[in-house]
């Protein structure tokens, strides 16, 4: 159930607090005073959308914050699917603070959360009727909703759609393979074409980026083999020219005849020279007359590269690509050379599946006319408490084509008078009997909704009288199994609450202030006397609403 509301800077509202009870909670006040905004705070912590118009004049944000608490063990079971669990203390605080930059901020047991989460969570914890609902209930595509609320039809729904997925996906399987004779033939072809082309080019992950590497150094070969060449001459020399090493040998001969040991470092330090330059010009040599690069062809490794890029223009741009490619070609081969027997299998599948869907169709439709039955009598039972007492309601259900939702298609039919045929909500009923029957609706659907805080808003259109005081007692019915919310104009009404909560609006400095306050005694026998004639509160017009609540 909600416990607490506090709203900040929303529209009129200023700052407010608002505590909600168990059983029947009634909102009053002056047309124009914020009833409304009490909704719309409500909405925009359930997740709705909002706009910047929200937040009152003047501030840079709005704020609204929720505390739900005392859940049932199938709303718990819910909100845990959705990672969502009490403090605790039992309780779930939503906040979602507004700001005229954009940038929201929503939180939920003071962590993070977006307006998506938000939404997913309030279809657990508040159930909210007001024009929309009443929208929903004239449109026949809703109704099979209902029903299947009613019926608890998830798990038959379910396994009908699993079934009428799988059709569809043979459906369109088989429709990929039926072609005309000469378009498989030329698809044959072009596929073989494909694969050939593929397979010939021998294709290897890694290929193009090691015969770039390969292009290089090939290219630089020449070069690189004239440097060497020359180099080698300069240490080793040819047949015409002593090399460096050679030189410095004849450099050290007239040294190790010198009968010094002055010299001796000399002779050292050229001996450790000539050692390193023999060992420089063997490597050169082994380099120049032993390089595996001889092998390289630029012109071989040019046309392969040039035959793999025209291959990745065709099939794709890198190795991996490529072979993906082959790999579906062969597939798509494969199966269009055993099409024959491929159409045959898929379809016996089709016809066993339309035969499984069809049994599922009609265990769905078995469901919905037997909870039909049951829904029919509660609704007409409420209904003809709600001073409705010559009304005829019933499910029409007819079979139509196959959709993901059944083959059924359901309309609410209704008849308010005597002697008249049932038609559509949407032919026949007014304000007051949409209102009625919505509340009848909800009423026969309380064992199925595990939902325990009801909002009402506009419940009393169109009603007044004795048909108002039965909505009213019908409400404090329902509030002995959920938490009831109403926002009301009627004094039948709110004279049946357990909380009656006033909204005031005032005008201080040039700025509109809206302030909500629990009644008591004669604060709430003055406010009743105020909904009931709307003009000043004379004695016995106090007289009257102490009365109306006394017998309520």
């Amino acid at each position: 159930m909600l416990k607490y509301l506090h709203i900040e800077n929303i529209a009129v509202i200023e700052k407010s607090d608002i505590e909600f009870t168990e059983g029947f909670n009634v909102l009053t006040g002056e047309t124009g005073a914020g009833k409304s905004i009490i909704i719309d705070a409500i909405n925009a912590v359930l997740g709705e959308r909002t706009s910047k118009d929200l937040i009152r004049s003047g501030c840079d944000y709005g704020e609204v914050s929720a505390l739900f608490g005392d859940f049932s063990e199938p709303t718990l079971k819910n909100l845990a699917s959705l990672d969502i669990s009490p403090d605790s203390d039992g309780n779930i605080l939503i906040t979602r603070k507004l700001s005229l930059s954009g940038k929201g901020l929503i939180k939920i047991n003071g962590k993070p959360a977006t307006a998506g989460d938000l939404r997913e969570i309030s279809s657990f914890l508040i159930n909210i009727h007001g024009q929309h609902d009443n929208q929903a209930l004239l449109n026949p595509e809703k109704h099979c909703g209902f029903i299947d609320s009613v019926a608890d039809n998830s798990n038959i729904l379910e396994t009908y759609y699993d079934e009428f997925k799988r059709l569809n996906n043979i459906r369109k399987e088989l429709q990929s393979l039926e072609i005309d004779e000469n378009e498989k033939q030329r698809k044959i072809e072009l596929l073989k074409y494909q694969i050939k082309e593929l397979e010939d080019a021998d294709i290897k992950i890694g290929e193009i980026n090691d015969l770039k590497q390969k292009l290089s150094v090939a290219e630089n070969f020449e070069q690189t083999q004239k440097s060497l060449s020359t180099a080698n001459t300069y240490l080793s020399g040819d047949e015409e020219t002593d090399g460096a090493i050679t030189l410095l040998k004849k450099a050290l001969k007239p040294l190790l005849n010198l009968n010094s040991k002055a010299f001796e470092s000399n002779i050292s330090k050229l001996n450790e020279i000539i050692s390193i330059a023999e060992d420089l010009g063997a490597d050169i040599g082994n380099t120049l007359f032993n390089n595996t690069e001889l092998s390289l062809d630029v012109n071989q490794i040019n046309h392969r590269l040039d035959l793999l890029q025209r291959l990745m223009l065709k099939y794709g741009n890198s190795e991996e690509l490529m072979l993906e490619f082959l790999t579906k070609a062969k597939t798509e081969l494969e199966n269009i050379e055993f099409s024959d027997k491929k159409v045959a299998q898929l379809s016996t599948e089709l016809e066993n599946s339309k035969l499984c869907l069809i049994e599922k169709a009609k265990k769905l439709t078995n469901s919905r006319i037997n909870a039909s039955k049951v829904f029919e009598k509660d609704v007409c039972e409420v209904l003809s408490y709600l001073n409705m007492p010559n009304v005829k309601f019933v499910v029409d259900i007819k079979q139509g084509r196959y959709t993901k939702n059944g083959c059924d298609t359901l309309e609410f039919l209704i008849s308010a008078n005597a002697g008249e045929n049932v038609k559509p909500l949407s032919k026949i009923a007014s304000g007051g009997e949409l209102s009625r029957t919505m509340l009848a609706i909800k009423s026969a659907l309380l064992d199925n909704d595990s939902v325990s805080t009801m909002i009402f808003d506009e419940i009393d259109t169109g009603i007044s009288g004795f048909a108002a005081e039965k909505v009213g007692t019908q409400l404090k019915k329902v509030s002995s199994q959920k938490q009831v919310i109403c926002v009301t104009h009627l004094a039948q009404i709110a004279v049946k609450a357990n909380n009656h909560l006033l909204i005031e609006k005032s005008v201080t400095d040039g700025r509109t202030y809206t302030k909500v306050s629990a009644l008591q005694n004669d604060d709430r026998i003055n406010e009743i006397a105020r909904i009931m004639s709307g003009s000043e509160v004379t004695s016995n017009l106090y007289n009257s609403a102490k009365e109306l609540l006394d017998r309520s």
